[in-house]
């Protein structure tokens, strides 16, 4: 309007009436002049409704944060588990620290020094020594000094540990042993049904059947040997139990060469008798300390090996060993070897675990080991 105005004003000053039409032309030109800063105007509003944009990107927090909390919840979740582990693992705490005192020892002789959970600290005194076999006993092997016994004289089937005294008898008739045996169906073991590689027909050297019965254990080989004692089986069995009695194994019977009868029955305080005597004959200390032979069998060469591992492991010395196992015996072990510098006799009967007699016998070898190395001998039980 003031444009307007201002035309006709000026129309009016240079002497001349502007129409009414051109006015309207003008106003009409104006507003299309205008139109495009509405337009900005209007482009210019869109702001506000941009500002209300943030509102509802701000609803999105709240999903994301229950996304957080969830997550959260299984960080918390994982953590409490975590800590049910750690107080399982605390709770084994005791057996993991004895297991530990023994690693070392562990890492060097892995097979031969099993190291158990109930391993204790081996300058405890005897009483207190953690030997898990039924009846024990360490001796000296003078037999003057007792440094550990438990169940000494209780009266048990000796299974197997019966060969040493198979071997003696067999050594003390002396006999030829080069002179050939034969394996017949007498010595197959029809009482508990063991089995054997020595097939009935088999032919084989007095020497190769006594090496075979000491370091494997092999029961047709030591039957064999009884049944060529002079004067048959009977003979043999009687002579058994009168060396026994030479010895003053007076709580000892026998009744084959094998033990796999129950009925041959002793005391670790009379074993350890026997296997003092039996050190004295050479043949049974090489033979029983043999970690393995091959032998002929019916033209094929078959390997046997030695039933205690602890023959073979360099932290051992042993000078005679033989175990033995029958249900009603448990696994039996008795060495003689040379412990802290001491030679010994080490008993171990009615061991109910696979491993127990040999965790048993390295138990005790670090207990006079350690007493050693400390400056005094162990006490006596």
């Amino acid at each position: 309007m003031i444009l307007r105005a201002v035309l006709l004003a000026g129309a009016l000053l240079g002497g001349g009436l502007i129409s009414i039409e051109a006015a309207h032309a003008v106003d009409k030109a104006k507003s299309k002049a205008e139109e495009p800063k509405s337009k900005a105007r209007t482009t210019q509003k869109a702001p506000p409704v941009a500002k209300k944009g943030p509102p509802v990107a701000k609803k999105g927090p709240p999903v994301a944060k229950k996304s957080a909390t969830k997550t959260v919840a299984h960080r918390d979740k994982g953590a409490a588990m975590a800590k049910s582990a750690r107080v399982a693992k605390s709770s084994n705490a005791a057996p993991q620290a004895a297991k530990k005192r023994y690693t070392s020892d562990a890492r060097k002789h892995r097979n031969a020094n099993r190291v158990f959970a109930g391993d204790v600290d081996p300058w405890q005194e005897p009483s207190n020594l953690a030997v898990h076999s039924g009846s024990a006993l360490v001796v000296a092997q003078d037999g003057g000094e007792t440094l550990y016994e438990k169940n000494a004289t209780t009266v048990v089937p000796i299974a197997s540990i019966t060969k040493v005294m198979t071997a003696m008898v067999v050594l003390d008739s002396m006999p030829n042993l080069q002179e050939s045996i034969t394996i017949t169906d007498e010595d197959v073991d029809y009482l508990k049904g063991s089995r054997s590689r020595l097939q009935v027909g088999t032919v084989m050297t007095r020497e190769m059947a006594l090496l075979l019965a000491l370091m494997s254990s092999e029961n047709r080989a030591a039957h064999a040997l009884g049944r060529h004692y002079p004067g048959g089986l009977a003979a043999f069995v009687a002579a058994m139990n009168r060396k026994a009695a030479s010895l003053g194994m007076a709580r000892t019977h026998f009744e084959d060469p094998t033990g796999l009868t129950s009925n041959n029955v002793s005391t670790a305080r009379d074993l350890a008798r026997m296997v003092a005597a039996a050190h004295r004959y050479p043949l049974i200390r090489e033979f029983s300390t043999t970690s393995g032979a091959t032998a002929e069998v019916k033209g094929r060469e078959l390997e046997y090996h030695n039933t205690n591992q602890l023959v073979k492991s360099p932290t051992w010395e042993i000078g005679l060993s033989k175990t033995g196992y029958i249900q009603e015996a448990g696994k039996c072990l008795v060495m003689q070897a040379r412990v802290a510098d001491r030679p010994v006799v080490i008993v171990l009967l009615d061991s109910a675990g696979k491993q127990t007699r040999i965790g048993d016998a390295n138990r005790i070898k670090r207990w006079m080991e350690s007493a050693g190395a400390s400056g005094k001998q162990p006490t006596p039980a």
